[in-house]
């Protein structure tokens, strides 16, 4: 008989494809919004809302759905990740000279910015993370996303995504512009970082799932700085390979990902369907003989 947790599980099982795939889906992220704000320079302000609305309607479409579908978890996965770096860059920036290249005044319609900066910002963004993980810890629901099969656990789940993938932007922007380090330097810290994570993982006093969370904060400031490097120019530190190719490429990538993860779950799921059936007809197959 298939359980409920079987029926309703809407999450992926965390492998290494999964962090794969959420590195590629928040480098994307990085150099999509930023060709939606800055190469078409519609702006961070309109970008933002526009993005926004695009996340709430894939969040729509995955918390309708029955069950895991690669296809729709990745898509939020991805306009959060978008979503979040023009909510960090409207947040952080604003219209002067050190944001705004090439003599240009302003970019798009609306507010350049709100021009906080990227430690105020990120301490803001903080805050609401963490109130965010204490509504979550006073309800009584699992933080173990392989064991979240209800929509208020689902929808705090995602609360949580949308926020940390927009601190991990303004700590990806705050690594790559005003730590020193440059956009190699900033991803090679992150991935350090990231490295050390996967050596507590093998310590049982450090819960699993506390690493898991600060994992999937820093994979975005590891997409952020990847996004850096593949855009920028050449005399900033980056490869110029402009935001419309990379996200491109990216954008290849991940669906190829997905189509992956698709079939992986499609087969997983037959099995499962398939297991209970076999169990049934081998007694009868005995019986016969």
């Amino acid at each position: 008989m298939t359980t409920t947790k079987s029926v309703m599980k809407k999450l992926p099982e965390v492998t290494l494809a999964f962090w794969i795939m959420k590195i590629a889906a928040t480098t994307l992220g990085e150099t999509a919004g930023d060709l939606f704000a800055q190469t078409l320079k519609l702006g961070y302000f309109l970008t933002t809302i526009a993005l926004f609305l695009v996340f709430v309607v894939t969040l729509v479409v995955q918390l309708r759905s029955r069950r895991y579908n690669p296809f729709f978890y990745w898509t939020v996965i991805l306009s959060t990740s978008m979503a979040g770096t023009t909510m960090s860059d409207f947040m952080n920036r604003d219209a002067s000279e050190k944001y705004l290249s090439n003599g240009a005044t302003k970019l798009g319609w609306g507010p350049q910015g709100l021009g906080l900066g990227y430690p105020e910002g990120a301490a803001i963004l903080i805050s609401v993370l963490l109130l965010i993980f204490l509504g979550w810890k006073l309800s009584g629901m699992t933080f173990q996303i392989t064991e979240i099969v209800t929509f208020r656990g689902e929808a705090l789940f995602w609360s949580a995504i949308l926020v940390s993938n927009t601190l991990g932007t303004s700590m990806g922007d705050f690594l790559s512009d005003s730590s020193g380090l440059g956009y190699l330097g900033g991803a090679s810290l992150v991935t350090g970082v990231l490295l050390v994570l996967v050596a507590l993982m093998k310590v049982p006093a450090v819960p699993n799932v506390l690493l898991f969370w600060i994992a999937f904060v820093l994979t975005r400031p590891l997409g952020a700085t990847a996004g850096d490097l593949l855009t920028k120019p050449v005399a900033k530190g980056g490869l110029d390979l402009g935001t419309a190719g990379s996200s491109a490429v990216l954008l290849a990538v991940l669906f190829g990902l997905m189509g992956y993860a698709h079939l992986k779950e499609r087969r997983a799921t037959a099995a499962e369907f398939a297991g209970p059936e076999a169990e049934a007809v081998e007694p009868q197959e005995a019986g016969r003989r």
